[in-house]
C-alpha cells in the first residue's frame, strides 16, 4: 500500500510562489517605487536646504492644521460613525437602506464637488452657515471648515468597518450579561465594547490617513488664509506648480514620516487591544 506524503506547508496554495511574486512586485512598483523617488528627489538637498524648506513659519502653521484637523475629525468620526453603525445595525426603521447608501455618498462624490456643496452650505449666507452666524459661529473659511471637511470624508471609513463587527457579535452574550443583572451601560461598556474596539482603531486609521492628504474638498471650504487655514497639501502644490519639485518632496516626506508615525502607534495599540481581549 502506496502511503500518502504530505504537502509541504507552502503548497497548500497552488501557485503560491507565483502569487507571492507579483504580489510583491505589483506593491513595489505602485507603493516603494514611488515613496523611494520621493526620498530620493529629497536628498538631492543640502541639510541646510531642506530645514528651510519644512519649517518655515508658514509650513509649520499647515502642520498643525492638517495634523491637527485630521485627528479631531477621525475622533469624532470614531464617535458618531460608531452610533451610525450601531443604527444600521440594530435597529429596523423605513428608508434604512437610503440611509445606508448615503454613507458611502463621499466615496462616489468628487472632492472639488464635495468642497464646493459644504461651502455653499456653511458660508455666511448658506443654507446651515447663516444660522450658525447668528450664534457668532464662523465655519467657512476657518479650521472649524477643515475639519467639517475631513469629517464628511472620513465617516464612511469608521462605519464599513465597525458595521460588519457589529453585525458579526454574538448577541447571547449581551443577554447572558443582562441575565446576570448587568445594565445597560455595564452591558455595553464590558461586553460590546471591546469587541469593536479594534474596529474602531481601525477605522480611526484609515479616516485619520485619508483626511492628511485630503486636498479637493478643503480647499475651498477653508479658503487658504496664511497662517490660519492652509494646509500642508496645498504648500506641495503651491511647491510643484513653481517648480520646486525637491522643495514639495521634502514637505511630503516630513507629512509621509509623521503619518507612518502615528499608524504605527495606532496598529500596536490595536494589536494590543486584540492580545488583551484575547487573554479574557
Amino acid at each position: 500500500m502506496k502511503l500518502i506524503q504530505p504537502r509541504a506547508p507552502g503548497r497548500v496554495i497552488p501557485g503560491f510562489g507565483l502569487s507571492l511574486g507579483f504580489t510583491i512586485f505589483y506593491l513595489a512598483l505602485i507603493v516603494l517605487i514611488p515613496l523611494s523617488a520621493v526620498f530620493l528627489k529629497t536628498f538631492t538637498m543640502t541639510w541646510e536646504a531642506f530645514w528651510t524648506a519644512v519649517t518655515s513659519e508658514r509650513v509649520v502653521a499647515s502642520y498643525k492644521l492638517s495634523f491637527g484637523a485630521s485627528l479631531i475629525a477621525a475622533s469624532l468620526n470614531v464617535v458618531f460613525g460608531g452610533i451610525v453603525a450601531w443604527v444600521l445595525v440594530r435597529y429596523k426603521f423605513p428608508g434604512k437602506r437610503f440611509v445606508d447608501a448615503l454613507v458611502d455618498l463621499p466615496f462616489a462624490l468628487p472632492t472639488a464637488v464635495a468642497g464646493i456643496t459644504l461651502t455653499a452650505l456653511y458660508s455666511n449666507n448658506g443654507w446651515i452657515g447663516k444660522y450658525l452666524e447668528q450664534f457668532g459661529i464662523k465655519v467657512a473659511f476657518t479650521p472649524l471648515g477643515v475639519v467639517v471637511a475631513l469629517t464628511f470624508i472620513g465617516l464612511p471609513f469608521v462605519v464599513r468597518t465597525v458595521q460588519p463587527v457589529l453585525e458579526e457579535a454574538e448577541r447571547e452574550l449581551e443577554e447572558a450579561a443582562a441575565s446576570l443583572g448587568a445594565s445597560p451601560l455595564q452591558t455595553f461598556w464590558r461586553v460590546i465594547l471591546p469587541t469593536i474596539v479594534p474596529a474602531l482603531l481601525t477605522g480611526f486609521a484609515l479616516a485619520f490617513a485619508r483626511a492628511t492628504g485630503e486636498y479637493g474638498s478643503v480647499i475651498f471650504i477653508a479658503g487658504n488664509l496664511p497662517m490660519v487655514s492652509e494646509i500642508t497639501p496645498l504648500f506641495i502644490i503651491t511647491k510643484l506648480e513653481q517648480y520646486d519639485y525637491a522643495g514639495a518632496t521634502a514637505i511630503a516626506v516630513v507629512m509621509l514620516v509623521f503619518s507612518f508615525i502615528l499608524l504605527l502607534t495606532i496598529n500596536l495599540l490595536q494589536a494590543w487591544t486584540r492580545r488583551r481581549a484575547g487573554k479574557k
